[in-house]
């Protein structure tokens, strides 16, 4: 059985459900959400990770 995680929705999913607890996170979610998705970018960890 192969299982496939990939960060990106993850931190989506998770920063949605911030938001929606405490709204004035906003600015703070959206900032560390975009410099995590440039740090995976920028290093080559967007490919997912893979669980066998």
């Amino acid at each position: 059985m192969n299982v496939n995680l990939s960060l990106a929705p993850l931190v989506a999913l998770l920063a949605g459900i911030l938001i929606l607890v405490m709204p004035r996170l906003l600015n703070y979610i959206v900032a560390i959400y975009l410099i995590i998705t440039g740090l995976l970018g920028l290093f080559g960890g967007a490919g997912g990770l893979h669980l066998r």
